[in-house]
């Protein structure tokens, strides 16, 4: 029994002694895969500060060399420098010494040439000024031609007169023949109303009678921030220009008329009289003339509502003819489409313009052709125009409505009553 425990702790100890070598063998390996690490990483740290210091060096020695063509470059512009301002101050010199020569030797010139130019000046002055004495005077009689203060141009009205038929809308209407002067057809045509854009008819005619002809595509008139803000507080219809832009003055005829342009009314009177105000009073002068200033009476050139801007249907019409009687102001009535040039910077474009109511009225069958009108509207006035057509027979006949429903009723009121008068 004592032999076999003997055995058994014999055994043990080999066990324990071999599980003792495993351990000392594993712990052997583990500090050698440990000891491999260290020296792995300690390389790698030595090989990085290597490179380190490597890295720090280069850069020191680029800066060092940085530094080296940087005083060598300020070394040498220093030299540029100095050498500069010492030729720039021989070409100083040089040049003061040519400047005072040349002064010198163009001084005689110039004494004798003054006098001759003076009187060249003065003589040039004195054919500007008569020629433009003569062209104002040739524009003046020219003017004077085409609308003569003596010849009348109102309508006579007779026992005659017919009724504009029911289906005629507006409450204002008239039909006059311009052959004869009289009165073909009415509706309360002689009853004070407002004409709204009507009044630029008598805008345009004043204008190209007080204006020179001449001067139509070279003088201009500026679209101000006063002319801007009347047209935008009124709220009135524009041509499109922008403040600043300076249309020649036939674009402000065509304007005026065209698409009602209230900017170009306000434009072309004040080039025409130096302000509205003053235009206006030319525009009462020219109604005195025609011989309707008991019946009719303008306060603005635009159309703008006023209790005391007014006339009749018949007015209209006498406007009208006395218009029509006139070449430039009958071209500007009649034309249907211009196309307005560039009036401003750069990027300024042509603007295009029609008179809408000719555009629209010309395929219809008014036994004739609508050849110029004017309309109008203003909330006080409704819808209103005046146009004149010559008929298929040969005859000349205006027709005037106002206080219509709407713009396409307008035109089929002039329809109505020109195909049942024709």
């Amino acid at each position: 029994m004592a032999e076999q425990e003997t055995r058994g702790q014999r055994e043990s100890r080999r066990r324990r002694e071999a599980a003792r070598r495993r351990r000392e063998k594993q712990l052997r390996v583990r500090m050698i895969i440990l000891a491999v690490f260290v020296l792995l990483a300690g390389g790698i740290a030595i090989a990085a500060m290597r490179i380190h210091i490597r890295n720090v060096k280069e850069q020191e020695a680029a800066a060092a060399a940085s530094r080296r063509v940087a005083e060598e470059q300020a070394a040498a512009e220093a030299s540029r420098k100095a050498a500069d301002e010492a030729a720039a101050a021989e070409a100083s010199r040089k040049a003061a010494e040519e400047a005072a020569a040349a002064e010198a030797s163009c001084k005689a010139a110039e004494e004798a040439a003054a006098a001759e130019a003076s009187r060249k000046a003065a003589e040039e002055a004195a054919a500007a000024e008569a020629s433009r004495k003569a062209a104002e005077e040739a524009a003046a009689a020219d003017n004077k031609a085409a609308a003569p203060a003596s010849v009348n141009y109102g309508f006579k009205v007779t026992e005659n007169i017919a009724e504009i038929p029911e289906e005629v809308g507006s409450s204002y209407a008239l039909l006059v023949d311009v052959d004869n002067g009289t009165v073909v057809a009415g509706r309360d045509y002689d009853t004070q109303m407002n004409p709204a854009s009507m009044t630029k008819i008598l805008t345009l005619l004043v204008a190209v009678e007080n204006i020179d002809l001449s001067k139509l595509d070279t003088d201009t008139e500026e679209i101000t921030q006063e002319i801007a803000n009347y047209v935008w507080q009124n709220q009135m219809s524009q041509v499109g220009w922008q403040i600043g832009d300076t249309p020649t003055i036939r674009s402000l005829l065509y304007g005026t008329i065209l698409p009602s342009g209230a900017d170009a009314a306000q434009a072309l009177a004040i080039y025409t009289a130096g302000s509205e105000e003053a235009f206006v009073e030319l525009m009462n002068k020219k109604l005195a003339e025609l011989g309707i200033s008991d019946t009719a009476h303008f306060t603005n050139a635009v159309g703008a509502y006023d209790e005391d801007h007014y006339c009749t249907a018949l007015d209209m019409a006498t406007i009208l003819r006395a218009a029509i009687d006139n070449e430039l102001c009958r071209e500007v009535l009649s034309c249907h489409y211009y196309e307005v040039p560039p009036s401003g910077g750069e990027e300024s474009q042509a603007i295009g313009i029609s008179n809408w109511f000719l555009r629209r009225i010309e395929d219809k069958d008014t036994h004739g052709e609508v050849v110029c009108a004017k309309t109008g509207y203003v909330g006080e006035a409704g819808f209103c125009c005046a146009s004149y057509q010559e008929s298929d027979d040969g005859g000349r006949y205006i027709c005037v409505t106002a206080d219509g429903a709407g713009i396409w009723p307008c035109i089929y009121d002039h329809v109505d009553i020109y195909t049942t008068f024709m």
